[in-house]
């Protein structure tokens, strides 16, 4: 597989492959790229090309281990209706990490992946 030059490319590390690619195709919108599980997958929405690497993968060998977990780093995803978004994912049981926060620039919640990766969806103000 040759990556295309048009994606932004994401590597998140996660616990569980499969779980990461139901987790992103089912409640975010992503489809599913490559699939060489369970060390590594990759998912695409938009221009985005989400890296999902699980501990076999050269990605997750590459970490040192005091890095090893979930970060304060995050995809940002826009959506067209915040609180429409937030009730359909606390319906699947999505984890949330925050409240809404409202600012200048519209507002945002944060949820998180199965192996507690920061997710925001973000509503820009009109």
């Amino acid at each position: 597989m040759t990556p295309r030059d048009d994606y932004v490319s994401v590597r998140y590390l996660v616990d569980d492959v499969s779980a990461a690619i139901d987790f992103y195709t089912s409640h975010l919108g992503f489809t599913l790229h490559t699939n060489p599980a369970p060390a590594f997958a990759d998912v695409i929405r938009g221009s985005l090309r989400l890296l999902l690497s699980g501990p076999a993968s050269s990605g997750a060998r590459a970490t040192p281990v005091d890095n090893a977990g979930a970060g304060r780093n995050r995809i940002h995803l826009i959506v067209g209706d915040l609180d429409a978004e937030a009730a359909r994912l606390r319906d699947a049981g999505v984890a949330f990490r925050s409240d809404v926060v409202a600012g200048p620039g519209g507002r945002q919640i944060l949820i998180a992946d199965p192996a507690g990766n920061l997710i925001e969806l973000f509503q820009p103000a009109i």
